[in-house]
């Protein structure tokens, strides 16, 4: 049998106050186990994800390897019967004989200069301002300066050296054109990293597709999965923990 209790105004302000202060610590109670919950969900995950994925890393570098070093004898031929050993070549592309599988090899490179570019900057300024003899002059002056300009390196990119050597060629000066040879001369790019691009190409459009060798460019999306619905303005939500957070 439930006992019905009677109270003063004042008593059940005073028990309703309780109750809710009581739900309000249980409300609290709940969410910072949900927020464990979620911490240990994430340290499980991870625990399981990077080691895989360090796995799929060390896969990759090895293909990688692989594969440079199956091409290396090749390449050694393409330079001795194409002339190319000493060259500048940072990529090469490689095509079947049906023409249906290309495979290209390469590196990045930074632009980068041995000292001596000091000297070919020099004797280049040298003869640049020598041509300032007036207001208009100077300002081309200074619009041709700006192509010895450096990067955030400290480097001359090697796209304005080919401006200058152009310049050159048509002023037909000694000084202008020695000190650009010697810039030249003085580049010296450094490789960052090796790249591997493989294509197939589509029996049926006759255009090359690149084969995704990137997990992001993979569709990591199961067959019978389908991608998120667009919402109202046609926009795909990502919903992120980041904004899960907010």
């Amino acid at each position: 049998m439930s006992e019905q209790v009677t109270m003063s105004a004042a008593e059940r302000a005073e028990w309703e106050a309780f109750k809710a202060e009581k739900a309000k610590k249980e409300a609290a109670e709940q969410r910072k186990q949900q927020r464990e919950t979620y911490a240990q969900m994430v340290d499980d995950e991870l625990e399981q994800a990077i080691p895989e994925l360090l796995n799929l890393s060390g896969d990759i570098k090895a293909v990688k390897d692989t594969v440079f070093g199956n091409f290396a004898a090749i390449l050694e031929m393409k330079s001795e019967l194409f002339g190319t050993k000493d060259g500048g070549q940072y990529s090469h592309s490689f095509t079947n004989s049906d023409s249906t599988l290309r495979l290209i090899l390469g590196v990045n490179t930074v632009d980068g200069y041995r000292d001596t570019v000091e000297d070919g900057i020099a004797m280049v300024r040298g003869y640049i301002e020598s041509l300032a003899t007036d207001d208009k002059s100077k300002a081309l002056v200074s619009a041709v300066l700006r192509l010895l300009s450096r990067d955030g390196q400290g480097n001359l990119k090697a796209s304005r050296v080919l401006q200058l050597r152009k310049m050159a060629e048509e002023s037909r000066d000694d000084q202008f054109l020695e000190g650009v040879k010697i810039i030249e001369e003085s580049y010296q790019p450094s490789i960052t990293r090796r790249y591997i691009r493989a294509q197939r190409k589509n029996p049926k459009t006759g255009a090359w597709v690149n084969i995704p060798l990137g997990i992001t460019d993979v569709d990591l999306l199961p067959e019978n999965e389908t991608a998120p619905a667009p919402d109202a303005e046609g926009l795909v939500v990502d919903f992120t923990e980041a904004e899960a957070a907010e």
